[in-house]
């Protein structure tokens, strides 16, 4: 499984909870309603970058035992909570990751839809997913069939492996490529680009992966394999 690098930083999380019980954070305050719910050191410098574009907000959980209630009480996780689980055995890569991303990417709404056509729970390009192996049929479009969990998680979580795979200790820039696309971190040289938008992104979702995921220790106990004794009463056959 990846793990989150211990030195990993600390990022600020704003957020609010809307009216349907949604949270919405983002890694600085969009507008009035969002307040501060997690304080950290600088993730990194994006302060005198020029401003590339208007962050986009990111429908994502509190930190700390705040994420770890919505995700208890979130429906939209509870529905794909198995098929996360299964995915993320299949593809060696961390549940608590994959959590992160798309509470960053969707909130786990899966009829989103992104102004630039990226589609459900992992905001999923239909390009992207043509790669991975979605096709359209009579029936139904790629963009379609990538508004079932099941398939955007399947093309979703492959196409992060790819990312993982091709950026190797690079949990960051593997990150930054999902939401910019591969080539963009290789023009910038094999690093975040600067772009505000993916910066706070990659924040986010670090910072959201490092309070889910569990210590060492704990993560230790979940990979050994269970044991059972059975106790018999005395004189028992």
């Amino acid at each position: 499984m990846l793990f989150i690098s211990q030195q990993a930083a600390h990022a600020d999380l704003w957020g609010y909870v809307d009216e349907k019980g949604m949270g919405h954070f983002a890694a600085e305050r969009m507008d009035e309603r969002y307040v501060l719910f997690f304080r950290g050191n600088d993730f990194d410098s994006a302060r005198d970058l020029p401003e590339a574009a208007t962050p986009r907000a990111v429908a994502v959980p509190a930190g700390g035992s705040k994420l770890l209630a919505f995700f208890d009480v979130s429906p939209g996780y509870k529905r794909v909570k198995r098929t996360l689980r299964e995915a993320s055995q299949r593809n060696d890569v961390d549940v608590e990751l994959l959590q992160a991303l798309i509470a960053t990417e969707s909130g786990f709404d899966p009829g989103a839809i992104s102004p630039k056509g990226a589609v459900g729970l992992m905001q999923v390009m239909p390009a992207t997913a043509r790669r991975w192996g979605v096709t359209g049929d009579a029936r139904a479009s790629v963009e379609k069939k990538l508004a079932d969990p099941a398939t955007n998680i399947a093309a979703g979580v492959r196409y992060l492996r790819y990312l993982i795979d091709l950026f190797p200790g690079e949990l960051e820039l593997a990150l930054a490529a999902y939401n910019a696309g591969e080539g963009a971190v290789q023009r910038a040289g094999n690093r975040i680009p600067d772009f505000k938008e993916t910066r706070d992104y990659v924040k986010t979702v670090m910072q959201l992966y490092e309070q889910l995921k569990p210590p060492p220790a704990v993560a230790s106990l979940r990979r050994m394999p269970a044991r059972v004794r059975m106790e018999l009463p005395a004189g028992a056959d």
